[in-house]
Order: C-alpha cells, then sequence, then structure tokens
C-alpha cells in the first residue's frame, strides 16, 4: 500500500502539471492580491519577446477598466460566493448605471439609515456630505486652549500645508503630500493629541504672473504694460479668486482635514505684516543689504530668478534651438538659432601687427568685453603682458591681463575674453582685476546702447550679425561643436542671461550656520536621513540670497529712495547713493527716517517707493510662523508655534524648507519644526516629471471622479501651451486614457498613492494601478454590508472585548482574527510614527482582505448560520468577534481612507447605545492601540496548519479539475498537529470543501484511488478520489498532448544533432536550445508518468 501511495503522489503533482488544471503546490492560495505599486523586473523570456517585437508596431494595449457595457452582463454574485470563486469577484463587477444625489442639507448629518445599503460601492455616493458635516462640526479645528503648554513631541501635532501654487490647480504631486499629511493628521487627532493642520496657498510671483500674462495675450492680445502695474495687479487678483477656490474644493474633495478657518494666503494682511517686520528686521541687523551683481536674469519675465526657477538643457554638440522672444532666423529654414558651438576670433593688438585669438559661446558677449586674460606662466604671450588690444567695433582698450585662476594654458589658444558684466566667471575675474563692468544687453535681451552698430538687435540676431562683421574685418577665425549647458528659465522657456543689475540680498552666513548646526546636534530630524548630505552641502557652501524680483506681482519691497525736493539727477541705481534707500514697515516711518538723514522737512522730502517685489521664497519661509499671528504674540504664536512637523518634497528641501529653518531660527530664535518628512518625487508611469508642458498632469478630481478622454483633450486646449505641444499631448493622453479615467473616488486615490511612499525613491505613478483600489474599497463595502448580516441581531457594548476574551466561548478561530487583528494595530501605529506609510497601508490591507474578509468570514459561515440553543455560545463569540473586528478595523484604516470607514462606521449596530464616552464620528473615536495580552502565538501557529491544509484540499481538488458543488473526502496524516487539526475539522470542511476529514487513520483503512500531497515531514493530506475522475479520457487528453509536444522534440533533438552544431552554433543560441530540450524532455517525461498513473488508478478501481 506504502509504494501505492507514493506512486499516487508523484503521478497527482505530474497530472496537475500537465493539464495545469489549478494549483499544484500545496502553498498556492486563492486570496485576492493586492495590486502591487511598482512593476516587476521583466522576465527573461519578456526581454527576449521585446527584443524580437522592436521596431514593430505596438499592439494597441486593451484598457484595464471599463463599465462592461460591450460584454455580457454577469451574474450577480454577493459577498457569500465561496472563496474559490475567486473570492467575491461581485467587487469587481460594477452595474450598468448609477446615478447619485447628494440631498443632505450642506453641513448636516448624512442620513444613511434610512435607506437600505447600496449593493455596491460607488464613490460619490460615499464620499458625498461627510467633509461638509466634519467641518461644521468643527472637529478640525483645535482651541489655543487645549495646546497651550503640551509637549509638541508628545500630546500635540501641528503641520502647515506646503502653500501650492496659486496657478490654477492642484496635480497628482499635490495629492501625495495631501494623502500623507491627512493621514498624520488624523492619525494624531485620534490618537487624542492637540491637532491642529493649517491650510494656505502661496502667491507664487513668477509662476502666476507668466500664467496671467500668457492667459491676457490670448484672450485679448495685450500684455501687462498695456494694462498698466495696478489694473494688470487686479486682473491678477481676480484670476486668483476664481482658481484659489478650484484648489480649496480639490482638499476637500481629498479629504484634507485642515482648519479652514485658520486658512492663509501668503499675500494677505497677516503675511504681508510678517514680511514687511520680517524685512525691516533683517535690515536692522545688517543681515538684508542693496548691491549691484550679477545674477539670472530672465528676458522674457524682465527679471532676476532664483536657482529654483532655472532648468538645465545639456547640448552635446551643434544644436538649433527655437528662441521664442526672437523673430526667428532667416538662415535657418525653421528659424531656429546656432547653439553649441565654440567660435574663436582674434582681437588685434595696439600698436602692432600681431592678433590674439580668443574663442567664445556666446560671441554676442564681446560687445562687453573689457578685458583678455592669459596666464603668467605662458611663455608664448609673456611679451603682450601689459599691453592692450583694440576692440574692432568701438575701437575700445582692453586691457591684456595675467591671471592664473581663470585660464588653463592648455585649453584653446590659451588667451581668455573676459566680459564681467555678462559671465559668473568673468564678473570673478573683473573684481580681481578692477576692470569695467559694461552690460550690453536691455532687460528684455536687445543689444543696448553700448553695441555700437549693433544696437536693438535681439541677442541671437545680434550673434549672427557680430559674425558676419568679423568676417569682413578679416578676425573670424573659425567655429567647431562644443559640449555646453544652457540655463532655462522654467516659468518662460526663455534661456537665462548673467546680467548684473541692482538686487536686493539676504547675509545667509549666521543662519546657515545655525540650520546645519541644529542637523548635526540632533534638534532637527531630516527624514529620509540620506537627506543630510544634501542639506549639508548647500548650507555650508550658501551664497547671499537675492531676494528681489522685478515682477508687478509679488510683496512690494518696503524699502523708498528718499531725495530733497529740487534735487537732480540722484541715480538711485548708482551703489554710492545707497545711503538714500530707507527701510521701513510704513510709508509715515520712512518719512521720519528720511527726515533724520536729510535733515530737512517732510514737505520738501520726494519717496520713491521700490518698484520690485520680494521673491515668493521669502515670505513661503515665514509662512510655519506668520500663519500664526507673528510678529504678533498671539495665542495661536503661544500655543502652536513652533509646529511639530513639515512634511513636503525632496525638491525643494534647500529652496524652502532650508529658508524656514534659517529665517525661523533668525527671527523667533526657535526651529519652525522639529522633524522634516521629505516624500518622494511623483512622476509619471515612464518615469518623466509631471510637467504641463508634456500633458501628463492630471487633477485629482479626474480621478476621484473620473473623466472622459474628451474631457482630458478640452483641458489642454483651454490650457496656455502653443498648439504643436497640445497636439503631442493629445496623443500622448489619448494612448494612455483611450476610455478616459474611471471614477474612483478620494479613498482609492488617497491608498494608491500611500502605497507608493517608499522612503528616498521616485513615484512612478501608474493611474491604472489606482483602479486596482476602488477594488479594495469595493471589497470593504461588499465585506460589510455581507458581515452585517451576521451582527444584525447583536448588540455591542462598551466592554465588549475583555468580555469576549475574558468569556472562554472563543473557537480558536476567533482567538486567531483578535491577535492578527492586535498585530495589524501595532504595526500600523509604528509604521505611522516612523512615517512609513507603505508599510502602514500593507498591514492594514493585509488584516482585511487576506485575515479578516478572505479567512475568518468564511470560516464562521457555518457558526452564523446555525443559530441552535447549543450553538449560542459559539455563535456569540463569532458575533462579538466579527462586531469588534469591523469596528476596530474601520478605525485602523480611517486615516488613509476616511470616506467609506466613516459610511461603514455609523452603520454598525449599536451606534448611539454605547454610553456617554461614544462618539458621533470616527474621525474624533479614538485610535486603536495594541493590547499584548490579546496577542495569542498558538492561535495563530494553529491557523497557520490549517491554512496549510485547507489550501493543499483545494489544491488536490483543483489539480482533479473537481467542481464545488462535489463535495470529497480527506484524510489527513499529521505526527504533530493532530489535536489541532481535530479542533478544527468544521473549518477545513468549509473552506476545504469536505464531505469529511478523518486524522491519522489506519493504512489499511485508506481508499486505493488518493490523491496525495506532501505537505512537510510531519503532514501528508490525502483525497479520495473514487468515482470523481474518468480515468480514460483523463488519459486521452495526455495523449493528445503528448502527440503536440513529440514532433517539437523530435525537431530539436534533429538539430542538436546535425552536423557541426557544436562548431558553428554561438554559445547563447547553444545554451537557450540545451535549456529548451531539458523542458520539452521534461514535459514529454511527465506526462508519459501521469498516463502511467491514471492507468493504475483505473486498473485499481476497476478491482
Amino acid at each position: 500500500m506504502s509504494e501505492s501511495i507514493k506512486t499516487d503522489e508523484k503521478s497527482t503533482a505530474i497530472a496537475s502539471y500537465v493539464l495545469q488544471a489549478g494549483p499544484s503546490s500545496s502553498s498556492s492560495t486563492n486570496q485576492e492580491q493586492q495590486p502591487q505599486p511598482q512593476s516587476q523586473p521583466l522576465s527573461k523570456n519578456a526581454l527576449k519577446k521585446l527584443a524580437k517585437n522592436k521596431g514593430k508596431e505596438k499592439k494597441k494595449e486593451k484598457p484595464q477598466w471599463g463599465d462592461g457595457s460591450n460584454k455580457k452582463k454577469k451574474k450577480k454574485e454577493t459577498a457569500n460566493n465561496n472563496n474559490n470563486n475567486n473570492n467575491n469577484n461581485s467587487s469587481k463587477t460594477k452595474p450598468e448605471s448609477y446615478t447619485f444625489v447628494n440631498k443632505t442639507p450642506k453641513g448636516e448629518k448624512k442620513d444613511i439609515l434610512s435607506q437600505p445599503m447600496a449593493e455596491a460601492y460607488y464613490p460619490s455616493a460615499v464620499e458625498a456630505a461627510w467633509q461638509d458635516w466634519w467641518e461644521h462640526k468643527g472637529f478640525y479645528t483645535c482651541d489655543p486652549k487645549d495646546a497651550m503648554g503640551k509637549n509638541p513631541d508628545e500630546d500635540k501635532f501641528v503641520m502647515v500645508i506646503p502653500p501650492p501654487n496659486v496657478t490654477g490647480s492642484l496635480h497628482l504631486g499635490h495629492a501625495l503630500t495631501a494623502a500623507v499629511e491627512d493621514t498624520l493628521t488624523r492619525w494624531h487627532r485620534m490618537c487624542g493629541h492637540a491637532t491642529l493642520y493649517v491650510p494656505g496657498t502661496d502667491h507664487a510671483g513668477i509662476a502666476t504672473q507668466s500664467v496671467v500674462e500668457k492667459m491676457l495675450m490670448k484672450e485679448s492680445g495685450q500684455t501687462r504694460h498695456d494694462l498698466g502695474r495696478e489694473k494688470f495687479v487686479e486682473k491678477i487678483w481676480e484670476w486668483k479668486d476664481e482658481y484659489g477656490g478650484k484648489i480649496t474644493n480639490q482638499l476637500r474633495c481629498l479629504g484634507s482635514s485642515v482648519d479652514w478657518s485658520r486658512e492663509r494666503f501668503t499675500m494677505d494682511k497677516m503675511c504681508n505684516k510678517a514680511v514687511i517686520e520680517a524685512f525691516n528686521q533683517l535690515h536692522e541687523k545688517g543681515l538684508l543689504y542693496r548691491d549691484m551683481r550679477l545674477g539670472n536674469w530672465s528676458c522674457a519675465l524682465k527679471s532676476a530668478i532664483s536657482d529654483i526657477e532655472v532648468d538645465y538643457l545639456e547640448l552635446e554638440g551643434r544644436t538649433f534651438l527655437e528662441v521664442k522672444s526672437h523673430k526667428g532666423n532667416p538662415r535657418d529654414k525653421n528659424g531656429k538659432y546656432e547653439f553649441g558651438v565654440l567660435t574663436s576670433f582674434a582681437y588685434p593688438i595696439e600698436n602692432s601687427e600681431e592678433k590674439l585669438v580668443v574663442a567664445t559661446t556666446r560671441l554676442e558677449t564681446m560687445l562687453g568685453d573689457t578685458g583678455v586674460a592669459i596666464h603668467p606662466d605662458d611663455d608664448r604671450y609673456k611679451h603682450l603682458h601689459g599691453k592692450c588690444v583694440i576692440h574692432p567695433f568701438n575701437g575700445r582698450r582692453i586691457p591684456i591681463i595675467t591671471d592664473s585662476e581663470l585660464v588653463d594654458m592648455s585649453f584653446g589658444t590659451g588667451a581668455v575674453k573676459i566680459t564681467p558684466a555678462h559671465d559668473p566667471n568673468d564678473y570673478e575675474c573683473g573684481k580681481r582685476h578692477n576692470l569695467e563692468f559694461i552690460t550690453v544687453l536691455t532687460p528684455d535681451g536687445a543689444i543696448n546702447q553700448n553695441g555700437s552698430q549693433f544696437e536693438g538687435m535681439m541677442r541671437y540676431d545680434a550673434r549672427i550679425a557680430v559674425e558676419d562683421a568679423l568676417k569682413e574685418k578679416g578676425l573670424y577665425v573659425g567655429k567647431e561643436p562644443n559640449k555646453m549647458r544652457l540655463g532655462i528659465c522654467s516659468r518662460s522657456g526663455d534661456i537665462l542671461e548673467p546680467m548684473i543689475t541692482p538686487q536686493w540680498y539676504v547675509n545667509c552666513d549666521s543662519m546657515a550656520k545655525r540650520a546645519v548646526d541644529a542637523v548635526r546636534n540632533g534638534e532637527l530630524k531630516i527624514l529620509p536621513q540620506e537627506h543630510e548630505k544634501t542639506w549639508y552641502y548647500w548650507l555650508e557652501n550658501i551664497r547671499d540670497w537675492c531676494v528681489s524680483r522685478q515682477l508687478w506681482w509679488g510683496h512690494q519691497i518696503p524699502a523708498w529712495f528718499v531725495t530733497k525736493k529740487g534735487e537732480a539727477n540722484m541715480d538711485k541705481n548708482d551703489m554710492s547713493n545707497n545711503h538714500r534707500w530707507v527701510v521701513a514697515r510704513s510709508e509715515e516711518d520712512a518719512i521720519v527716517r528720511a527726515k533724520e538723514i536729510l535733515q530737512c522737512s517732510e514737505n520738501d522730502i520726494i519717496l520713491e517707493r521700490d518698484e520690485d517685489v520680494l521673491d515668493t521664497w521669502f515670505s513661503s519661509g515665514l509662512f510655519p510662523f506668520s500663519v500664526m499671528g507673528w510678529p504678533d504674540n498671539t495665542d495661536d504664536m503661544k500655543a502652536f508655534y513652533p509646529t511639530s512637523l513639515l512634511e513636503t518634497g525632496l525638491d525643494i528641501l534647500f529652496f524652502w524648507v532650508a529658508r524656514m529653518v534659517m529665517m525661523g531660527l533668525q527671527l523667533t530664535d526657535q526651529l519652525p519644526f522639529h522633524t522634516v518628512y521629505l516624500h518622494a518625487m511623483v512622476r509619471d508611469k515612464d518615469g518623466r516629471k509631471m510637467s504641463k508642458s508634456l500633458g501628463n498632469v492630471i487633477d485629482p478630481l479626474e480621478v476621484i471622479n473620473g473623466c472622459t478622454l474628451e474631457s482630458l483633450l478640452q483641458k489642454l486646449e483651454a490650457g496656455n501651451l502653443p498648439a504643436k505641444e497640445v497636439e503631442k499631448c493629445k496623443k500622448d493622453q489619448t494612448a494612455d486614457f483611450p476610455d478616459g479615467i474611471p471614477e474612483c473616488g478620494s479613498d482609492a486615490l488617497r491608498f494608491g498613492l500611500l502605497a507608493y511612499t517608499v522612503q528616498g525613491r521616485d513615484v512612478n505613478l501608474d493611474i491604472k494601478r489606482v483602479v486596482g483600489y476602488r477594488n479594495f474599497c469595493n471589497k470593504l463595502w461588499n465585506a460589510t454590508r455581507f458581515a452585517l448580516e451576521y451582527v444584525s441581531d447583536f448588540k455591542p457594548t462598551t466592554t465588549l472585548l475583555d468580555d469576549l476574551m475574558k468569556s472562554g466561548k472563543m473557537a480558536l478561530r476567533d482567538k486567531f482574527i483578535v491577535s492578527r487583528l492586535m498585530a495589524a494595530i501595532e504595526a500600523v501605529n509604528e509604521n505611522f510614527k516612523s512615517y512609513r506609510f507603505g508599510d502602514a497601508q500593507q498591514a492594514s490591507y493585509t488584516f482585511w482582505m487576506d485575515e479578516l474578509c478572505n479567512l475568518y468570514l468564511e470560516l464562521i459561515k457555518p457558526v452564523m448560520y446555525d443559530k441552535s440553543e447549543a450553538n449560542g455560545d459559539a455563535r456569540w463569540a463569532a458575533q462579538a468577534t466579527l462586531w469588534l473586528c469591523l469596528e476596530t478595523g474601520l478605525r485602523l484604516l480611517h486615516p488613509m481612507i476616511p470616506f467609506v470607514t466613516e459610511e461603514l462606521w455609523q452603520r454598525l449596530p449599536g451606534r448611539g447605545t454605547l454610553g456617554n464616552d461614544e462618539k458621533e464620528s470616527i474621525m474624533i473615536s479614538n485610535y486603536p492601540q495594541c493590547n499584548e495580552t490579546y496577542k495569542n502565538v498558538a492561535a495563530e501557529q494553529g491557523m497557520e496548519v490549517i491554512k496549510k491544509i485547507i489550501n493543499s484540499c483545494r489544491s488536490l481538488r483543483a489539480s482533479y479539475q473537481i467542481t464545488n458543488k462535489t463535495l470529497t473526502k480527506f484524510y489527513i496524516k499529521t505526527a504533530s498537529d493532530a489535536e489541532v487539526i481535530r479542533a478544527q475539522i468544521d473549518d477545513i470542511k468549509t473552506l476545504g470543501k469536505a464531505s469529511d476529514v478523518e486524522i491519522n487513520v489506519d493504512e489499511a483503512s485508506l481508499p486505493k484511488s488518493v490523491g496525495i500531497d506532501v505537505l512537510d515531514d510531519q503532514t501528508t493530506v490525502l483525497m479520495d478520489i473514487k468515482g470523481l475522475v474518468n480515468f480514460s479520457v483523463e488519459i486521452q487528453k495526455l495523449e493528445k498532448n503528448l502527440r503536440k509536444t513529440m514532433p517539437a522534440l523530435e525537431n530539436l533533438e534533429s538539430k542538436m544533432s546535425a552536423p557541426g552544431y557544436e562548431e558553428k552554433v554561438d554559445e547563447q543560441l547553444k545554451k537557450a536550445n540545451a535549456e529548451k530540450m531539458e523542458g520539452l524532455q521534461k514535459k514529454v517525461a511527465d506526462i508519459k508518468a501521469a498516463i502511467a498513473n491514471f492507468e493504475q488508478l483505473a486498473l485499481s478501481e476497476s478491482n
């Protein structure tokens, strides 16, 4: 008999492999798998197929969603479907149509109990009304009295939102920020901490002015100069009022539990007061000053810009580019201009026939040359020390200087032209040698009066003209391809120019040192810690911060140039007149200070306010304390500052986070927060940065509410993109979303985004994966709806958990799920504490899907349906356990998916009967905490044994293609777990589809025809298959498969045995053929063994 069993075991496995009828391994499961946030690496075969298909037209990818309108309507499935049927596939079946109308008056609680629970999950219906009710009830606010004196690390949580730019609408990067921040906020609030989450928007000086200028030109053909400053600024305020509301609506739809009563805009009165005070304090302490320096200049914006507004374009060599501010190169058929070349020309040496050859990538800047540098040790030019060259167009004498710091003797001719006013390196050289600084460009990028005959030409037209003029004079030498990097204005797309202009600067040295020290000594934590290196690098190499911008939109600089009546020709841009600049908190204050400087009466004073505005980052840097009322010592300032956490994207660590820390330490003498958590950059599924110019920016509302392809394309047309870019973006959108984007809901979007969060890694977000989390919400809805039937007659109590655990009525399955609930609670709390949101999401998902829905709910069905008196205790224990898992599990999920959890929590039986301490909303209820005493290792280990046996039963049934309606008898042989198995035979029968289960029976009692699965060296599962399998039919199938397989094997054997095969075929192909041969031989052997097995089984059964 033992030999027969061994043969059966081997052949059963073979039959399963050949027929591919189902999982053949005991470890396989039918549990629903969580959508994976990151794509898996391609297999070798996939890579080979990819290589073979290279260059071929790619097949159109079948959309992974739809309403099923083109398919036959599936049979209605309910949550009590068998687990083998893909675990409630009804969760993925959407009714043909559904229209929801929100009838709840704004601010009132949704009356969900007056109507039966919907049979499927509809995000729009579930998420309606809750946000308005939460706000109306004041759940988002925090009284300063409740926070005063509390420890910010333990009993208080305060965070300001990274204010999004008021330039239209939020994108999915902002949605990730909102998901992370609101998850933390809700968690802290439920943990009983004094919690405040402050919203706001940023006026975004350059971005907003640029957008409104484009809109103005598109709508009316006007420039801002046509309107004038006052009316143009009014236009921006109108635009802000329209689109600022859109942003707040998006945040509400995302479920952000911010305190809207404290909403701030970085140009409102409170923030403006803080900006004026900060500017004055920095000036009074000698840290803020006015100077003439070289910086980035956008000719399109006619403004200096900060480094964050600079993108870089790497050129490998000669490249032609479109320049939007120019009419077009008449010598190029596409009107593009030449870049990426090094042009050489000669300067005549004064009083000599000799010439000195220099080279440049920006030929037009030679109009501003005021020096030619050579190396002091270069023997070729020692005879030129102290001499001059003559400028060919204006006759200017240009000194030849020696500079070992700038000049590399081995590069080019060893002579370098110096344009101090238009190049950073030349600027430093010019200062070292006291050279003249000659600016040759106007603010809009044309050649100015210093450009001789080229005056009035746009700079790249002048480049062409200068080259022609040099050729005419015989001074042109030639040009060659040259790698270079172009600075591009991220707002206008214009190529940036280094320009010397008068600007206001902040000396950051002392502030930067304090910010560095704060991280080094542990006062400020930066997470992930790997970004500390970036922090140190930037701040230890910091330069003075240019804070002025030549814009009309922003905080106008609180500085006035003062003169007396009758004074003439006082140049405010002359640095020798800097003492005439008065920094003050108001015009009245400026007059007082002017009287002291000029020693004259008020009537004789003329004040001219600086027209420039402050860098947007200046006001943003004050945000953590300006929103609390600083510089006034308000209750909010005393209660909520410093804040707890700053959560933002890692791309603005230096540009915003560092400035907040520096200005917080300088102006309040405190760190503005104790922890910085940096989430990854959100990119599209192809790894590209989210950019309007790429057309891959998705509005979160388009995912939450769903949208058609047509609406996506219409949005592109309504934007400010050029026509060519619009067409390209349309193609990309059509390819990515051929059927539009389905309605996913805010909860699914939040849950999906959190799944992507892995510290330090960029998020390549595929919208299609978010749809998978809508299915999770659907599963949550259906499982709860189904479970509510089990507990409809159950009355919970305030001490239910303790009562249950002490009752002595719990089955192993009950103890198991409570233990797993405690483990999930512990994991989620620990992961929230350490900002591992993806792990917290996974832990909660696993508990709900794998352990509660797919296992426990299925196990308790027989118990719930048996309402006999004898089963009373077991049924009560199961009901109590289920109610606790539902109620606690919903609270566990709430910070991540707030809407559906509130809706389901409100539907649980017992609401309103649990005493005076019962909360009216899940969002203000207590967050679950792990009770270690309720963990049960033995129950979990026992359930693992049962799960393996159940999986084995399912595997055996699948191997023989036994239908669900046919029950089978199982025999279990175990050396160590007999008591555990015996105690849960009913559970094995429920999920294993068993008619009966016997344990450790005598060998003689085992049937002759069995399928067998060896779990491990301790346990074996056998299934009686007598009368269940038509062996002759199975043999015919196998023989047919064998006939198909043999020709492939014989053909390959023929090829590999052909003369010259070993010598002529390359090693890679031989290796591939050998692997293929091995696979075919194994397949043939397995088929033959399976045929022999079935023949033996047929013979045994006939006897």
